[in-house]
């Protein structure tokens, strides 16, 4: 599988990369891989090459690292993401969405000409969705399902969240959804939420109090340990590339091109229940009932994704 990484010279590529080349995510399947970052990062991703070569990867079969996505994109299978470009102080928001957007434009145009037509894209680079979005919008050759953004570490942390309340193992919570824009309007939903097949049952306060956390998980640990959440984000990134690949008996949450389920709108990108059906084939799963306050919800973090794609002028 020809897979290239974005941002490959950061710290989740350097977190996510052992994971990748391991087999925790394709399990055994060989691996070329391609490593892109900003030509002033050209020299540390030659030192992350030679940290591969000696890390003895039985599934890495080769290696490649530049600043050029012409090349490196060619015939990809699989795009994963990771780089784009941080605030800085003294930034507008409006200013760091129309830069990354005009990065993702270009590498959208790029991809269009040279990547394999059914190339599979994980976008992880924030603002994600509207990423996302604007990738998908300047490759029109490429099928509109293979785009996904990352919520999945949304997912993770709402779990991890309701097994700590409940003293109960990961593995009894099940049908946790992410709805929305990955931000702070993000809907952690509950409605279909189980823990050991029983439904997960909060008070209004405790809800709030749930939803308000995982919200602002990244926010807190950003505070903790001044530095954005990496170990945790990669191992979102291997949870959602390994169930697109293999499928999933649980449902996930995922980032995908709306085709107008649950009244979000068609073409834009939203955090969906998704039932992974092995080969990166996926379904929006529409099984779930929202109450009036979760659809309050997802419709003020719409709306906020409908004008961060706005604010980008694209």
């Amino acid at each position: 599988m020809n897979i290239c990484i974005t941002g490959a010279a950061g710290q989740i590529a350097y977190s996510f990369i052992p994971l990748l080349l391991s087999g925790q995510v394709f399990k055994d399947v060989k691996i070329n891989l391609r490593l892109l970052d900003i030509p002033a990062l050209e020299q540390a991703l030659k030192g992350l090459e030679m940290e591969l070569e000696d890390s003895l990867f039985q599934n890495l079969q080769s290696v490649q690292s530049g600043s050029d996505p012409s090349i490196l994109f060619k015939d990809a299978d699989l795009v994963i993401f990771l780089g784009g470009y941080p605030m800085k102080q003294g930034m507008e928001r409006k200013d760091l969405l129309q830069i990354n957007a005009n990065i993702f434009k270009q590498q959208g145009e790029i991809l269009n000409q040279v990547a394999n037509k059914n190339v599979k894209c994980l976008v992880i680079a924030n603002p994600a969705n509207t990423n996302c979005y604007i990738l998908s919008k300047y490759a029109p050759n490429i099928p509109k399902q293979n785009f996904t953004c990352l919520t999945r570490l949304d997912q993770n942390r709402a779990y991890a969240q309701i097994a700590k309340q409940h003293n109960v193992d990961i593995q009894k919570i099940d049908k946790i959804i992410i709805w929305g824009n990955h931000s702070t309007t993000q809907y952690p939903g509950l409605e279909g939420a189980t823990v050991d097949g029983q439904k997960v049952l909060l008070d209004q306060e405790q809800s709030k109090q749930f939803i308000h956390l995982i919200q602002n998980r990244g926010g807190a640990i950003l505070k903790a340990r001044n530095n954005s959440s990496v170990l945790s984000a990669a191992q979102a990134v291997k949870d959602h590339l390994s169930d697109w690949y293999f499928g999933s008996n649980k449902i996930v949450s995922m980032g995908v091109i709306s085709d107008g389920q649950y009244g979000i709108q068609q073409g834009i990108c939203s955090s969906f229940p998704i039932k992974c059906n092995g080969n990166f084939e996926y379904n929006i799963d529409q099984t779930f009932n929202i109450d009036e306050q979760g659809k309050l919800l997802i419709d003020l973090s719409i709306k906020e994704l409908l004008e961060e794609i706005n604010e980008s002028g694209l």
